[in-house]
């Protein structure tokens, strides 16, 4: 009797093992949604600045880029399965004893534990994904709903996060992942089956992966602080110097090494390279830019913390929306016009920003964001997708954890990025704004107002400039995508499954 396509070889309806990856994944960006929420009462209960609070986030950041490539590339060798649910059962480790930090500096260690097992998420389930639905339709229908889980956490953190933080303090944010982990950890052991590449592959190649850890380590920490330190400071130039010659170490370790952390042979597949250029380019504009709408909404509409959380629910919404339907067009539309036509979108949404001020009401936010959502949600399967396709199934874990690892970087190379154009071009506009302008009144309080008018012109006019820039880069990727060619994944391809 034929088995049906919905049913896995093991018995297990596919859609129980989506829905335990979904829960891992959603756990995961939830963690970092609800954190942001409590940092404040953090910083009032260790007594610490804000400045030594971004160490938090920026520990997390920096392990979590650090450590994706080598958990995807463990998955592929000793079982995607066995990394999934060790990475899950450390994350819930770490959740507790970051709930029992007693000071930042323990605070910054369990949060490192933390990233470090969120980060198999990502590679192994999308490999997971890939080697249950085998049939291109379904698989990028699959990887449309997965992807709607990294919206559902930014709907959900500000509704979870804000209840927990007002009527049990910080610590419950963290203490939260245990009995929610418990589940998805015993729904990963049920439903997951274990699966491998074929390939015998016993050797891990760590002097790689401690290499590439340093690189990525130094280019993570400059793109987070250089501008607080200043682009071409010392400990900028010395972070620019690590990047370089650790990553000239790390092409020549990769080149030789028979089982490489990171397969070179990737850069030679032109729809890879194409599909993750496209990935960097329009996430580069797109988060580097949404980073600065908080900021505006709180400085210059007067919203607090969660007011401003609640403007970005429509936005999840939205991509929670687009991201199935996207999903669905996989077998009627080249990929690459989808995902032309959905950056396209992102792009105008971004546009949409360039009219704020500060008269601006929360629809003038919620709209363009809505657009935006839509936009990057509709073409966001599509993206997976063709980086899935274009290597073989047995490498999906090596290639999904490279994919995260360009868009984490994207993002904190856009946000570097606009943040100085940001400075740059408030310093420019209060030059520009003051010499055409002529002051009339007497007294010194009139005088203070006109500069702070002038200082409010030019700060407002930098935001739109970063906007517009932003809607072009995001609008260039859309642009680019029309050359991504597609391909179909190789059904004949071994892929060792257990189970």
């Amino acid at each position: 009797m034929k088995r049906s396509s919905a049913t896995h070889h093991n018995g297990i309806p596919k859609s129980l093992i989506l829905l335990t990856v979904i829960v891992g994944t959603f756990l995961g960006r939830l963690d970092q949604t609800i954190v942001n929420l409590a940092l404040p009462k953090i910083i009032n209960e260790f007594g610490i600045t804000v400045s030594s609070a971004g160490w938090i986030a920026t520990a997390y950041i920096l392990a979590n880029a650090v450590f994706v490539p080598v958990w995807g590339k463990l998955g592929d060798m000793i079982g995607r399965k066995k990394v999934y649910v060790i990475g899950f059962t450390v994350f819930i480790i770490g959740s507790i004893l970051a709930g029992l930090a007693w000071n930042l500096s323990s605070m910054i260690v369990f949060r490192i534990i933390q990233a470090i097992a969120g980060s198999a998420d990502y590679p192994t389930a999308m490999s997971i994904i890939a080697v249950t639905y085998t049939d291109d339709k379904e698989r990028s229908q699959a990887l449309g709903i997965w992807s709607s889980s990294f919206a559902a956490a930014a709907v959900f953190g500000p509704l979870i996060g804000g209840p927990l933080i007002d009527h049990f303090g910080w610590r419950s944010v963290f203490l939260i992942n245990l009995p929610v982990g418990i589940v998805g950890l015993l729904m990963a052991m049920a439903f997951i089956y274990e699966s491998r590449s074929e390939n015998d592959r016993k050797i891990f190649d760590l002097k790689g992966a401690l290499v590439l850890g340093v690189s990525l380590s130094a280019l993570v920490l400059v793109l987070d602080k250089g501008l607080d330190w200043g682009w071409l400071s010392l400990n900028s130039f010395l972070c620019y110097v690590t990047v370089l010659v650790t990553l000239l170490y790390f092409i020549s370790i990769e080149w030789n090494h028979p089982e490489p952390i990171v397969d070179l042979k990737f850069f030679r597949n032109s729809v890879f390279v194409q599909a993750l250029l496209n990935n960097f380019i329009v996430f580069m504009g797109m988060m580097g830019s949404i980073f600065l709408l908080p900021v505006f909404a709180q400085t210059f509409l007067g919203y607090d913390a969660t007011q401003t959380g609640f403007l970005f629910m429509p936005m999840a919404f939205m991509m929670m929306l687009a991201a199935p339907i996207g999903g669905r067009l996989s077998d009627k539309v080249q990929p690459s016009y989808v995902i032309a036509a959905s950056t396209a979108i992102a792009a105008l949404g971004l546009y949409f920003f360039a009219g704020l001020d500060a008269r601006s009401g929360p629809m003038d936010i919620i709209l363009p964001l809505g657009v935006m959502a839509f936009g990057i949600g509709f073409g966001m399967a599509q993206r997976t997708n063709i980086i899935a396709a274009a290597v073989p199934r047995e490498e999906v874990g090596i290639a999904s954890s490279v994919l995260a690892l360009a868009r984490n970087i994207a993002g904190a190379f856009g946000i570097a990025v606009f943040g100085t154009m940001l400075q740059n071009s408030i310093n420019s506009n209060v030059l520009s704004i003051a010499r055409y302008s002529s002051f009339h009144g007497k007294s010194p309080a009139q005088y203070a107002q006109y500069i702070g008018l002038i200082s409010l012109k030019a700060q407002i006019n930098a935001y739109n400039t970063v906007f517009i820039w932003s809607a072009f880069i995001v609008f260039i990727g859309a642009v680019l995508a029309l050359w991504i060619k597609s391909v179909k994944m190789d059904p004949g391809v071994k892929v060792h499954v257990e189970g």
